[in-house]
């Protein structure tokens, strides 16, 4: 039984014997101690005040003394209003600290029968990946490997939106500009490679459309627009002509594109084309995601991501159709005259959603239909985790409603696990080859470059050679997007900060992964394994804030991953680095005269070093050895 539950039954008999009251266990409420008190554990009174219609100082003086008495452990205690704050002896922490010595893979859970798939990244095969698309996968990866931990069987997979009028726009510009050059030819890195013809297609596709707009068909247009209510709004609010033709043309391009653009019109062909299986457009089409893929899997390579399946959208899209259509026929859904149809969410508490167009063609919603029903025939999940940012929070409400309309037993586990944006320091911009975005590749290189320049500064990795230096300015740099990522709340909108997030000192990555390669340091200079026979009858005040720390590990990665939350993992494995450092300037590890103790710190350093490790690694960061 662990302290918490004996302090929850102790609290309850307690409350029954002195103040006659029968109190639930699961709703006393035990906290660690604020820094500022004395004491290690905190019961909090406030819950049975109510319903011992005592003073909560009363309450809190009158449990604290029958815990004293009924638990050996409890040396004193001290009630600040309605908190019961408790100190416990050395003796108890030593054997706290002992019991998790013993345990194998402490911190971990065995398996709990729960299956989960958890997609992430989810990025278009027409450009390369971006800064949204880091902060997705490390979040996804990281919810992964909490999940796991607490004993969930977990399933990464990837969704890859592989077709429609967006890869048709860089098939095109390939076609017209690219004089059959290739990534090889080039020297050119897949997806960028690609991603260059997307924006030369949006170049030329501005081109056509300045020039348009100089001809008398535009000028009807717009004299068109001119009687419309938001014409005479913006002339009321004094907009002159120019001011108005620049308001129309702005936001006229979707219709300049689908009615009168040329180049809109060939891609458009291209797409009815690839839609009815050309052999020439399939072909090619193949080509340039195959471009793509390579890229990709670069760059997930050198950030840690990997994928246990990938799912394209063009493989299910079609069966999305039919699961609609099947919906119509048992009247699940309802066609409207021009023949789309829709679904009626409104007993969700959501509005009426499009699941075909007009034209039969499919929307977003519709694919991802069919993709889970396909997971679901594969894995038989629990749980389906989608993370994709905040701005699709109403797509997957309208997913998990449609699939519950559709009676899927899989879709009260629908769950998206949404995030905020990600930008730059004060609206700065790197370059970014696609030229609207931060692109993934630049940031990565750009921080392992900034991890470098620290610690050659640092002016500790003399005795490296080139491919030691080089593999550790990788470690730190990539563990330092990942730990300045993960360390804020996914829901809020976050600033990346390159030069902070390399730092040694400071609530970084680097500094962790230091903190851990000097307990390894001290290791290696001890030269032995210490002997898990603990030799020592007193502790310091950092060596019991250590072990507390330690043992509140198991704690901290079920919370964190029962609220999707790595943050919270990150905040731990900062506090625990920051108290060890503090442990290591303060008192000898190996120096002292009693081999005891010598023993007892160097076995609790390297309990504080696996327990940095686990959760750097359920970050997804790797620790280096030496630093």
């Amino acid at each position: 039984m662990s302290i918490e539950q004996l302090l929850r039954e102790k609290t309850t008999q307690a409350v029954k014997e002195i103040f006659e009251v029968e109190f639930p266990s699961d709703k006393i409420i035990i906290n660690e101690t604020r820094k500022e008190f004395d004491g290690e554990l905190t019961v909090v009174v406030f819950p049975v005040v109510k319903a011992a219609k005592k003073k909560p100082e009363e309450v809190g003086n009158a449990i604290g003394e029958y815990l004293k008495t009924h638990i050996e452990s409890i040396q004193d205690f001290n009630v600040i209003k309605g908190f019961l704050n408790l100190s416990f002896s050395d003796e108890f922490w030593i054997q706290q600290f002992s019991e998790i010595t013993q345990k194998e893979n402490y911190g971990f859970q065995p398996d709990n029968g729960k299956t989960v798939v958890l997609e992430y990244c989810g990025p278009n095969t027409n450009k390369p990946l971006h800064l949204g698309h880091i902060r997705n996968m490390v979040l996804g990866y990281s919810v992964a490997n909490l999940l796991k931990a607490t004993g969930h069987k977990v399933h990464k997979v990837n969704i890859l939106n592989d077709r429609g009028i967006a890869i048709c726009k860089s098939m095109m510009a390939w076609q017209k500009f690219g004089e059959g050059k290739t990534p090889d030819s080039t020297h050119t890195k897949g997806d960028h490679f690609v991603g260059s013809y997307y924006v030369q297609y949006n170049q030329a596709l501005e081109k056509e459309y300045q020039e348009w707009q100089q001809t008398t068909i535009a000028q009807t247009e717009f004299n068109k627009w001119l009687n419309s209510n938001t014409a005479e709004k913006l002339k009321e609010d004094g907009k002159d002509d120019a001011a108005l033709q620049k308001y129309f043309f702005k936001y006229f391009s979707n219709n300049y594109f689908n009615e009168f653009s040329e180049l809109g019109k060939e891609t458009k062909e291209m797409l009815q084309k690839w839609e009815a299986g050309d052999t020439d457009v399939r072909t090619l089409w193949e080509q340039m995601n195959g471009w793509v893929y390579d890229g990709f899997n670069q760059t997930y390579k050198r950030l840690g991501i990997d994928f246990e399946d990938e799912y394209k959208e063009s493989e299910y899209y079609e069966a999305g159709k039919v699961m609609v259509e099947e919906g119509l026929k048992e009247d699940i859904f309802y066609q409207k005259d021009d023949g789309s149809i829709w679904s009626n969410l409104e007993e969700h508490k959501l509005d009426r959603k499009l699941l075909l167009r007009k034209d039969g063609t499919s929307v977003y919603l519709t694919q991802d239909l069919a993709v889970a029903q396909a997971r679901y025939d594969k894995y038989k999940m629990d749980i389906s985790i989608y993370t994709v940012g905040d701005e699709q929070n109403y797509h997957f409400k309208a997913l998990k409603a449609v699939l519950s309309q559709l009676g899927k037993v899989y879709a009260d586990g629908v769950y998206h696990l949404s995030y905020g944006m990600i930008d730059l320091p004060g609206g700065a911009k790197m370059k970014s080859r696609e030229g609207t975005v931060v692109d993934a590749d630049d940031l990565i290189e750009e921080v392992v470059d900034k991890a470098k320049t620290a610690t050659l500064e640092s002016g500790k990795i003399d005795d490296f050679s080139t491919e030691q230096a080089q593999e550790l300015f990788e470690m730190l740099g990539v563990g330092a997007i990942r730990f300045f990522i993960l360390s804020i709340d996914p829901k809020k909108r976050m600033t990346f900060d390159p030069a902070q997030s390399v730092e040694l000192q400071g609530f970084t990555g680097p500094y962790i992964q230091y903190g851990y390669a000097r307990i390894q340091s001290i290791l290696r200079k001890y030269g032995k394994t210490p002997s898990t026979s603990i030799n020592v009858h007193k502790l310091e005040a950092e060596e019991k804030d250590l072990i507390i720390q330690v043992s509140n590990f198991e704690k901290v990665v079920q919370e964190a991953a029962q609220h999707y939350e790595p943050s919270i993992v990150a905040q731990y494995v900062y506090n625990l680095a920051k108290t060890y450092n503090k442990f290591y300037a303060e008192y000898p590890i190996l120096n002292n005269e009693d081999e005891g103790l010598n023993d007892f710190r160097t076995l609790l350093s390297k309990n504080v070093g696996e327990v940095l490790q686990k959760g750097l690694g359920l970050l997804g960061i790797q620790t280096p050895e030496r630093m």
